[in-house]
C-alpha cells in the first residue's frame, strides 16, 4: 500500500484517482487501473508523470470498445503476439491467452482529430481470454484494455495478473486478517484514518522476514514486545 485518497461525498473514484497519483512517484512505473479509471484525464496524469498507463476497456467507451472487439475478432493470429497460461486448483482448470496488437493505426474513434489520439501516446490494444472448466461446464470472457506501453505478451499477461492480485495480497488479507468489514466505524474521518492505520500495519507484518502466517505474525507483534521491536526497526533483518 503506497497511498490512499477517500472518495468524497457525492464524488467517485473518477475525481480521487488524479488526487492520489499526484502524490505518487511514478517515474517509470506501469499504472493499472480498472475500467472506472479508463478516462483521457487519468491517462494524461500518468504520462504527466512519467509512467505508463494499462487502462481495462469496457463500454463506458461504447464506439472504441467495439472497434477493438471487431479487431481481435477479425485479426489475423500471425498479426498478434500471444501468450497462453493454464492453471488448475481447487477442481477448476484456468486456461488464459493474452494478445497483443501494437497496430493502432488504424483506430478512428479514439481520435480528437486526424493525428492526434485521445488517450495519449497510445502504443497498444491488448485481449485476455479465460477459458475456465469447472464441474464439467466451460464458461469464457474475455477483457480488453489500452496501453501507452509497447508491452509483449508475456509481459502484458503478467502485468494484468499482477493488478488482480491487489484482490488476494490487499483487500483479502485485510478482511481475514485485519477484520476490516467488522469495523464499525461510520462516521467523520475515522474509517479513512483507521484504513492509513492498517495499511501501515499491514505493510510492517510483511516486511517481517519469516515463515508464520500472516495472522501468526500480527498476533505475536501483539503478544511479544521484542517481536514488535524488531519488527519496527527492522534489526530482524
Amino acid at each position: 500500500m503506497l497511498g490512499q485518497e477517500a472518495v468524497a461525498e457525492k464524488s467517485n473514484e473518477i475525481n480521487a484517482i488524479p488526487l492520489l497519483l499526484a502524490r505518487l512517484e511514478l517515474a517509470g512505473a506501469l499504472v493499472t487501473i480498472d475500467a472506472m479509471g479508463c478516462q483521457t484525464e487519468i491517462a494524461t496524469a500518468i504520462r504527466v508523470k512519467g509512467a505508463d498507463y494499462l487502462l481495462a476497456l469496457k463500454d463506458n467507451w461504447p464506439a472504441l470498445a467495439e472497434e477493438v472487439r471487431r479487431h481481435f475478432d477479425a485479426a489475423p493470429a500471425e498479426t498478434l503476439a500471444r501468450h497462453e497460461t493454464t492453471d488448475g486448483d481447487h477442481g477448476r482448470i484456468e486456461v488464459r491467452r493474452t494478445f497483443v496488437s501494437h497496430d493502432v493505426g488504424w483506430l478512428t474513434s479514439d481520435r480528437r482529430f486526424p493525428g492526434e489520439w485521445r488517450f495519449p501516446d497510445l502504443a497498444m490494444l491488448g485481449m485476455v481470454e479465460a477459458e475456465v472448466e469447472r464441474d464439467g461446464k466451460t464458461s469464457r470472457a474475455r477483457r480488453y484494455y489500452l496501453s501507452s506501453a509497447r508491452l509483449s505478451a508475456s509481459a502484458f499477461a503478467a502485468a494484468v495478473r499482477a493488478h488482480w492480485g491487489i484482490e488476494n495480497r490487499l483487500h483479502w488479507v485485510m478482511d481475514v486478517v485485519f477484520h476490516d468489514d467488522l469495523m464499525r466505524l461510520r462516521t467523520g474521518g475515522g474509517p479513512a484514518n483507521m484504513a492509513t492505520i492498517r495499511h501501515a500495519a499491514l505493510n510492517i507484518v510483511k516486511e517481517i522476514p519469516d515463515k508464520a502466517s500472516l495472522e501468526a505474525r500480527r498476533k505475536t507483534l501483539g503478544w511479544d514486545d521484542d517481536y514488535l521491536l524488531a519488527a519496527l526497526t527492522h534489526t530482524n533483518q
